[in-house]
């Protein structure tokens, strides 16, 4: 064999290895999450136009889980919750969870939501209290609720803001809440955010707490953002959380139910965040 013809052969040898190596590497980059939830609040300007459009939108950026919200049309866009849940799951996504009002006909969103196979109803906001007592008194009536959910088969969960991590009376609120609920029937929904820009460490909380976050909101927080500001959302992979592990954290923890909400949109349109939230998650491994 002439050395021209040997040097070509090792040549394309060692390129063919490289490219198996380079395909290897692409394997190990693919990310393993298997589930990736959105909350429709991040599309509220959109959703109200078409929701049906939107939802199928949604599902091509390959979320199969979604979350709601209670907005002018309902937990379920104007339809029944049976012709939602079956729009939703043609898509290929679950109604896995909503956001709603805890103070008004609870029993009958209860009731609802256990019809299609939900697992949770959220109380998505309480705002800043007086005193400490008030949180003590918030945490007893997602005892309550907590109790009418588990009678219907589902269960109850708290989202937090920044305000529950701010220290009132000498106490957290966000420690008042979880201490005096029931673990049996309320459960609690981590936004990430709001963790941080309250200014307390999300993976204390879930070691402090493991098994009582079982849902999380990724939501990133922009680079260099000045403390005191709270609407500083952007699209997850570009902000300063470090979901790479954070994300492994809160499996471990407990948190089953990986939620992307995100709010300001300063770098596209909301569809395009979402779907640039999506690809971002697609990459990661928990």
């Amino acid at each position: 064999m002439s050395y021209n013809r040997r040097t070509f052969l090792q040549t394309t040898s060692l390129l063919a290895a490289g490219s198996f190596l380079s395909m290897d590497k692409l394997m190990a980059a693919k990310g393993n999450i298997k589930n990736i939830g959105l909350q429709l609040y991040t599309l509220r300007d959109d959703m109200p136009k078409d929701p049906k459009g939107v939802l199928k939108q949604v599902a091509s950026f390959g979320y199969n889980q979604l979350e709601g919200y209670e907005g002018n049309m309902g937990m379920f866009w104007g339809m029944t919750p049976a012709d939602f849940n079956k729009y939703v799951g043609d898509l290929g996504m679950k109604f896995v969870s909503s956001h709603c009002d805890i103070d008004k006909d609870f029993e009958k969103k209860a009731a609802d939501a256990a019809s299609i196979g939900m697992k949770y109803l959220i109380c998505p906001h309480k705002g800043p209290q007086k005193s400490i007592d008030d949180f003590k008194r918030i945490a007893d009536e997602f005892n309550n609720r907590g109790e009418i959910c588990r009678k219907h088969g589902i269960r109850f969960a708290y989202h937090n803001h920044g305000y529950s991590f701010k220290e009132l009376d000498g106490q957290m609120p966000q420690d008042v809440m979880m201490d005096n609920t029931n673990p049996a029937t309320v459960d609690f929904e981590m936004d990430m955010y709001w963790v941080v820009t309250g200014g307390a460490d999300i993976e204390k909380y879930l070691a402090k707490y493991k098994n009582r976050f079982r849902l999380c909101h990724i939501k990133d927080r922009k680079k260099n953002a000045a403390p005191s500001d709270n609407d500083a959302s952007c699209i997850v992979g570009n902000g300063s959380i470090d979901y790479k592990s954070i994300l492994k954290v809160a499996k471990k923890a407990g948190i089953e139910y990986f939620i992307v909400e995100q709010e300001r949109y300063d770098e596209a349109s909301p569809l395009e965040c979402a779907k640039q939230d999506a690809a971002y998650l697609k990459t990661l491994s928990i």
